[in-house]
């Protein structure tokens, strides 16, 4: 069934939401282009009122269904793509694929009632950057659009928690021998890795570990660059997978 209109108020949501990434360092020039996509006009039409407020936030267009989605992120190349999970016609997470070929510029946070695991880590392996629970406040929706447009990645806390289990679920079911050896990650760079695991974000990492930021950075880019992997939450779920690293 779809998801319905859940209770986006204004005010701390029980925790507010999980970012994984850099911090941004200058302003924006331009505002950051939207697309909206959920099979409620209403909670369509709610969201496009709330970013309205926000001056550096513009909402380009609007999709009822995943294939229409598909459509317009084609058409109108947004640089943030909000999205219920399921709809009918197409789900977001199956959408979300399709929209990163037409769009690959495109990242995509999807805006939820759904707090399965699976949900969650299908959204990731389909290419989306974030996943947030239609609970939380109206404000952290426009922070988490613009978190994700400067490079984070955004997940509600409690999926974040959720989004270990799986993890270790994976673990479980993954047996087979790598085919390839994993790439070399200095001691540095796995400390890194296990903080990033946790959700914790540069500022945090560099004064758990007595570095600056900057550092952080650095070690998160030659992260990627070892794994050859696009984004944070990647490169977890890969270490996971390959036992790079394990969290207990």
């Amino acid at each position: 069934m779809a998801d319905s209109f859940g209770p986006m108020q204004h005010g701390d949501a029980g925790g507010g939401v999980v970012g994984m990434g850099p911090d941004a360092d200058t302003p924006r020039k331009e505002p950051i282009r939207v697309l909206v996509v959920d099979d409620h006009a209403l909670f369509r039409r709610g969201l496009e009122i709330v970013l309205a407020a926000e001056e550096d936030i513009q909402v380009v267009g609007e999709a009822g269904d995943g294939a229409e989605a598909v459509e317009k992120a084609a058409d109108l190349l947004p640089d943030i793509v909000l999205m219920d999970v399921r709809m009918p016609k197409r789900g977001g997470i199956e959408a979300c694929t399709s929209i990163k070929e037409v769009a690959p510029s495109a990242k995509i946070i999807m805006l939820t009632i759904s707090d399965e695991e699976a949900d969650l880590y299908d959204a990731i392996k389909a290419g989306a950057t974030g996943y947030l629970l239609k609970e939380i406040s109206t404000d952290e929706v426009a922070t988490a659009i613009r978190a994700v447009a400067d490079g984070q990645s955004q997940i509600s806390p409690s999926m974040a928690s959720k989004l270990l289990t799986e993890f270790k679920s994976m673990i479980q079911r993954t047996d087979e021998r790598r085919l390839v050896p994993a790439p070399r990650l200095t001691d540095r760079e796995l400390e890194v890795l296990k903080l990033v695991a946790t959700g914790m974000n540069n500022r945090d990492i560099a004064k758990e570990l007595f570095i600056s930021e900057n550092t952080v950075k650095n070690h998160v880019r030659n992260i990627l660059e070892k794994l050859q992997l696009h984004s944070r939450m990647e490169a977890v779920v890969y270490a996971m997978r390959e036992k790079i690293l394990e969290i207990r």
